[in-house]
């Protein structure tokens, strides 16, 4: 009997004190479950996710693509914080201090030439081992976002056109 006390207890307990062990992973995504320009689900993409806090207000996004449509848009606010998931962990890191990698073999989230970010550089040595791309800086994922901006457009444009005309049955 007192096993079983102890363990409703124990279960008691976690119930009551869930939300104090929710990590920031689950945080910015509950917040922003969405990406707010492509409506993608943020959780599935929780290694390219990007989470944007400005002055008085904060954005979550799927992609850096999607984040480097937003810092266009409110070019009039500097960005507190800029944070990205870990390619691996899915932890959330700051995007300004993450090693980079830039193309490789794995397709990228909402563009041709993927842009994945590492908190650790041995880390991303590994994944360019395996899969190639170049060791960068934030500034320079940065710039080959904005690069990259008009044909990954077209190719979501294109991809969402092909979608629907397959689903009208036309």
């Amino acid at each position: 009997m007192k096993k079983k006390t102890a363990a409703v207890m124990l279960l008691v307990t976690c119930l009551l004190f869930a939300p104090v062990f929710v990590s920031a992973v689950e945080e910015d995504i509950t917040a922003y479950p969405e990406c707010p320009f492509c409506g993608m689900d943020r959780q599935k993409f929780a290694h390219s996710r990007v989470f944007i806090e400005y002055e008085g207000d904060s954005e979550g996004f799927c992609s850096l693509h999607c984040a480097a449509v937003d810092l266009a848009i409110k070019i009039d606010q500097t960005p507190k914080a800029i944070k990205v998931g870990d390619y691996y962990t899915k932890k959330l890191i700051d995007a300004e201090t993450a090693v980079w990698v830039i193309g490789g073999d794995k397709m990228g989230v909402m563009t041709k030439r993927a842009k994945w970010a590492f908190e650790k550089q041995e880390n991303a040595e590994k994944f360019v081992k395996e899969s190639g791309g170049k060791i960068s800086t934030f500034d320079e994922a940065m710039r080959a976002a904005y690069e990259d901006m008009y044909a990954d457009t077209k190719m979501i444009r294109e991809r969402r056109k092909a979608k629907k005309k397959a689903g009208s049955g036309s």
